[in-house]
């Protein structure tokens, strides 16, 4: 799985001009799905996402995570995370799972995310045609591979 981490004043999600879901301070977090991603990886990424320390303390430091703060996560699909560029201009999605692999995946990272966060996590809808709208904090984005763990 890779997922594109940033922190955020606020955003939301608008899907045939009707604002679905929205957050204010918190994570947007864009996850792609590829063909070799398990439970493992929804479990370490997860995890990861949950204790990076990308918020300020009161010391202002980039010392506390989405739980510190109390904040707030939205996730969206984003099949095209899994591109690749090597070959010509055009992108290759053949690393990315396909919807039937993909959806279980995403819909089990939702709710492992979830109940490790012990709060509602608001998303977007796979497949769909969204718009994100998004107020970067910072800015401060962080990528994330499960496969390298890093």
């Amino acid at each position: 799985m890779k997922a594109v981490i940033q922190r955020v004043s606020k955003a939301s999600i608008t899907v045939d001009s009707k604002i679905i879901s929205s957050i204010d301070k918190g994570l947007l977090v864009l996850l792609g799905i590829g063909n070799e991603d398990d439970f493992t990886d929804i479990e370490w990424l997860t995890k990861k996402i949950l204790n990076l320390r990308i918020f300020n303390d009161n010391n202002n430091m980039m010392n506390a995570s989405v739980m510190d703060c109390n904040g707030e996560i939205i996730v969206v699909s984003q099949f095209t995370l899994m591109a690749s560029t090597k070959k010509g201009n055009r992108p290759s999605y053949i690393k990315a799972a396909k919807p039937d692999v993909a959806i279980p995946l995403y819909e089990r990272f939702i709710s492992h995310l979830e109940k490790e966060f012990d709060k509602k996590i608001s998303t977007g809808i796979f497949g769909a045609d969204m718009k994100v709208e998004l107020l970067n904090d910072g800015p401060v984005t962080i990528i994330i591979d499960s496969l390298k763990k890093e």
